[in-house]
């Protein structure tokens, strides 16, 4: 039988690792602020082995994100698209780190259809994976998965075929923290009837998001938008245009819903703005996604017991 394993998410931002036993269980979670992006080599091999010190019996090590990026332990590189689940185990990338073996599961690339544009992922395609493997993703369908950089994803036949990645949550982030806009914003953004003005308005296509981001200004000046609603009106601009973005490059709609794959808050407010626009969706938590993503990767790895 095979043993333990430890399943790491190494984010920019964060360090997400999880003790899984053989049936795909998590057993402990250790959760810390210690990206990528905040860390030298010599930090991430510290951070390593504090980990295996934590649990000192296991052996099998596998990590996704930026972990394995340029700016990361080893870059794991981009496997293409399309690619299935057992396609991927096998370009899982072996590396060492404190003289632990540690498999890498590589990025995703993609060359879009419709507007032939390349794009990239890095992370995402662990938990699209998992719960592709327990059946919780349609076949054949567009997945969602908001946050700083957004994607929207075409599966086909169980497959990941392609996708688009939407700057949406730092575009936003960025606006409201610094510069002309972030003088106009009172209060934090929630789905509102301001955040579906703003949605209808991005989601239109009548104006590119300069003309509209720059109008919620004048809206507050003249009176029109509150300032307690500016970041709501703001946050449905963004979403709605990125709505309309994939909306133009996938069938999506009709009787089949938009699985949303992320934390309650942001993906409420995706699926408000989808409602709005007559398009259903069920939502997903990202961290289980990611820890039956691992799960599923190890199951059909080649991994000696």
């Amino acid at each position: 039988m095979r043993k333990d394993f430890i399943a790491i998410n190494w984010g920019s931002s964060n360090f997400r690792a999880y003790l899984i036993d053989n049936d795909g269980h998590v057993q402990d979670t250790w959760i810390e602020a210690s990206g990528i992006a905040s860390l030298d080599r010599a930090g991430m091999a510290a951070q390593i082995d504090r980990l295996v010190r934590r649990w000192p019996e296991v052996e099998c090590l596998y990590a996704c994100g930026m972990v394995g990026s340029n700016i990361g332990w080893d870059d794991a590189g981009y496997a293409e698209c399309p690619i299935g689940l057992e396609e991927l185990a096998k370009r899982l990338h072996t590396t060492e780190i404190v003289g632990r073996k540690m498999l890498i599961v590589p990025g995703l690339a993609c060359r879009r259809m419709a507007d032939g544009a390349p794009d990239i992922m890095r992370g995402e395609e662990t938990e699209l994976f998992g719960l592709l493997s327990e059946g919780r993703l349609p076949l054949n369908g567009t997945v969602a998965l908001p946050g700083t950089h957004g994607k929207w994803v075409r599966i086909v036949d169980g497959r990941v075929t392609e996708f688009m990645t939407a700057m949406s949550g730092e575009i936003f982030d960025r606006l409201t923290a610094n510069g002309l806009l972030a003088s106009i914003v009172g209060a934090s953004a929630k789905p509102d009837s301001a955040f579906d003005a703003g949605v209808n308005a991005g989601a239109s296509r009548k104006l590119g998001l300069g003309t509209l981001l720059f109008g919620a200004r004048a809206r507050v000046i003249r009176h029109e938008l509150v300032r307690d609603d500016a970041a709501s009106y703001l946050r449905g601009v963004l979403i709605g245009a990125e709505i309309a973005d994939a909306c133009a490059l996938y069938p999506i709609g009709g009787d089949a819903p938009v699985t949303l794959i992320g934390t309650n808050q942001v993906c409420a407010m995706y699926a408000g703005a989808l409602t709005l626009l007559g398009i259903g969706s069920v939502t997903v938590d990202a961290a289980d996604a990611t820890i039956k993503g691992f799960a599923a990767l190890h199951a059909v790895s080649k991994v000696p017991a």
